[in-house]
């Protein structure tokens, strides 16, 4: 170092957060609050309203309703990842089958939002259908242990866990805060119907790619960011 040279001061603190930076935690916090409110058919708007940043600062943050949903609800689908994954662990599968449908479904009870994305998907948030895939490979196996047990019916699908948080997700919309624990009473009749022995045969589940379908439909106009169109 030349004589004379500034230096600068080590114990200096580190530089405090951009205002971009900021402006993206606010977004965030507030879509949590907003769409776990209203479901994700909230607008933007009410989003930035809530934040208190014009839509233009989301949308340089958040160019589409997907981006946003998938920050929101990054937390919320690890957790329901992790529940399954403990629900693997329970040395009784039945009761890890059972125990990880109550919970999935209180936590769509406990959020507009999550109930709402349990039955939707989005092909443009990577990550978030990332976790998605991997609790329901998971679940696949959960569902195998359980029917090997002989408790669950044989004749349940996987496809069957979608349309029970489609089910669960109808009852939440409907009752809201009129009657906040109507979701407990299904989702008990549901699993009862699913215990083993079968009391009947249930009609043919319906295809993968058609209930995908439903998924995508389902997402609000404005979420879905498009898929690019195909050589042909």
């Amino acid at each position: 170092m030349t004589p004379g040279s500034r230096h600068r001061d080590s114990s200096a603190s580190p530089p405090r957060r951009s205002d971009a930076e900021r402006n993206r935690a606010r977004i965030i916090a507030a879509g949590r609050r907003v769409l776990g409110r209203d479901g994700l058919d909230a607008s933007m708007a009410s989003v930035a309203r809530e934040a208190g940043v014009g839509i233009a600062t989301i949308l340089r943050h958040f160019p589409a309703k997907e981006d946003l949903v998938a920050a929101v609800f990054a937390d919320r689908m690890d957790a329901y990842a992790d529940a399954v994954t403990d629900a693997l662990d329970d040395p009784d599968p039945w009761h890890g089958f059972v125990g990880y449908i109550e919970t999935a479904c209180a936590m769509q009870a406990a959020d507009q939002g999550f109930a709402d994305v349990l039955t939707m998907t989005f092909p443009g948030a990577k990550a978030l259908e990332k976790r998605r895939a991997e609790a329901y490979e998971a679940m696949v196996r959960l569902i195998d242990r359980a029917k090997a047990t002989g408790r669950l019916r044989e004749d349940f699908d996987p496809s069957d866990l979608v349309l029970i948080h489609m089910a669960n997700a109808g009852v939440v919309n409907a009752t809201g805060q009129a009657a906040p624990d109507a979701w407990r009473r299904v989702v008990a009749l549901f699993i009862q119907c699913f215990e083993a022995p079968a009391r009947g045969p249930l009609p043919a589940s319906p295809d993968h790619d058609a209930l995908y379908q439903a998924m995508l439909r389902a997402s609000p106009a404005g979420t879905i960011t498009p898929e690019p169109a195909r050589d042909s």
